[in-house]
């Protein structure tokens, strides 16, 4: 039942990363006498912001509105032998809110105090009979998708979702065989490749992480497969795969030695599918929760911090953690082309943007300062969150600059550019100013050399700085 290997190993002796099974592996169900019936306010959802796991469970839960019904719990994103751990850094609750404890295993223990395995995110947890209910987020997710929706609008519900909702009928078997090589090859599979300690390891599993990457780039070809995974409507394989996209240019890519192409360069059906999650704050993504709930600058850190534990010892004394400041900017902006295709495929909607008679987005004042269109036309990204409190939603991006500590508001502070205080230490509370080579001139010749590039007649792209 237990994994006998130190916390940070990682690996086992041959080099190779295998990641154990959940335990905790009972339902929340409507079904009459079920042990966990749907009830409001009942259950918490303990996850951490740099876990791409938890946060396909923090993306459903915003997806599905449910954050009046099941309370958000988070962690510090530093991996220890007792767990996560509530510190108030990182995003974390200072102790957990519900017992005061001050790591995750006293919660598994609290739970089963027999309990011998690792100590992980998500949880999903039930405060009536004090235990885990599951601790496996695809599990957890599917919970989530209507286990709840007597207590939602009727437009919210699964049965009433054009489509057929995350888990259509129609699709399932689809979906199905994409998330089990996803899942070994890529979702994991990042894993095997970051935590591989032999050659031989690294080298079986980094190949296979490709292959499946240009399978999935195939696999949007075809226009069945656009502008989501299996068309006109999200389903649980893009979340599933959202969460490991977005961590791998900043930090797969060179943390974890995933190096033989980035997703932005070399998979422009992938970027462009990542993208328009990441940028689409309409209602598709109830108000753009893939965006409020991405944080490049933490998976940086943490994973950082991982590997650097699996080098130490699993100290985390005596070494520091230098942030790369790369890849610039985080995540591409939408082209001009492709923000019209994404306001068109909306309802004509797009977070407040009017539309001229070409479809365009036409206020000066874009709510979306992201926007290749916007104020800022895609030239400036800002990071920042309001953390979660157990019980409000997701972090949203923040726009004051006077966010946090006192220092947070001081001209030329360091921290307030970079988010990390002296000892390293992370604080999503302050607001973040990214910086990027889009300074004003450079945001003049982008728009003056795209302008060219459609008069010339030349094929549409995206011009990177």
């Amino acid at each position: 039942m237990g994994d006998s290997r130190p916390t940070h190993a990682h690996s086992d002796a041959d080099g190779h990363f295998r990641r154990k099974e959940s335990q905790f592996r009972n339902f929340i169900s409507t079904e009459p006498g079920s042990k966990f019936p749907p009830e409001k306010d009942r259950y918490a959802l303990y996850v951490n912001y740099g876990c791409p796991w938890a946060h396909r469970t923090i993306l459903v839960r915003a997806l599905k509105s449910l954050e009046p019904f099941i309370q958000l719990i988070t962690t510090d994103f530093n991996l220890t032998e007792n767990g996560w751990l509530f510190t108030g850094r990182n995003g974390s609750d200072p102790v957990d809110p519900l017992y005061g404890f001050t790591c995750l295993k006293q919660l598994y223990l609290k739970a089963d105090p027999q309990y011998d395995g690792r100590f992980t995110v998500p949880v999903l947890w039930d405060k009536k009979t004090y235990t885990v209910v599951n601790n496996e987020s695809s599990e957890i997710i599917r919970m989530l998708y209507d286990s709840f929706d007597e207590f939602l609008e009727p437009d919210q519900r699964e049965v009433n979702k054009p489509g057929g909702g995350f888990y259509p009928a129609h699709l399932r078997k689809q979906i199905d065989e994409m998330n089990e090589w996803v899942y070994n090859t890529v979702n994991n599979g990042v894993y095997k490749c970051g935590f591989a300690t032999t050659q031989e390891a690294y080298d079986t599993n980094v190949y296979p992480l490709f292959k499946s990457l240009d399978r999935l780039e195939t696999h949007l070809a075809d226009p069945n497969h656009q502008p989501y995974l299996f068309g006109e409507h999200l389903t649980e394989a893009d979340v599933r795969l959202y969460t490991t996209m977005a961590r791998f240019d900043v930090a797969y890519y060179n943390i974890f030695n995933c190096n033989l192409k980035m997703i932005r360069h070399d998979y422009p059906r992938l970027s462009k599918w990542l993208r328009n999650l990441y940028w689409d704050t309409s209602d598709r993504t109830n108000g753009g929760v893939f965006k409020k709930t991405t944080f490049f600058e933490v998976y940086k850190y943490g994973y950082l911090r991982a590997k650097g534990r699996q080098s130490h010892g699993g100290s985390d004394v005596g070494w520091s953690v230098i942030i790369p400041r790369g890849p610039v900017p985080d995540i591409e902006p939408l082209t001009d082309e492709e923000e019209k295709e994404l306001i068109n495929g909306t309802a004509q909607k797009f977070n407040g943007l009017r539309l001229d008679s070409n479809g365009v987005g036409a206020s000066p004042t874009s709510n979306n300062p992201f926007s290749a269109q916007g104020e800022g036309r895609g030239m400036g990204a800002i990071f920042g969150a309001d953390v979660d409190s157990p019980t409000d939603g997701v972090a949203s991006p923040m726009t004051s600059t006077t966010v946090g500590s006192p220092s947070a508001s001081r001209a030329g502070d360091d921290d307030n550019e970079t988010g990390f205080d002296e000892n390293g230490e992370f604080h999503p509370r302050r607001m973040i100013k990214r910086r990027t080579t889009y300074g004003e001139e450079n945001a003049k010749w982008y728009k003056a050399a795209k302008k060219a590039v459609k008069k010339s007649g030349a094929p549409t792209m995206h011009l990177a700085l």
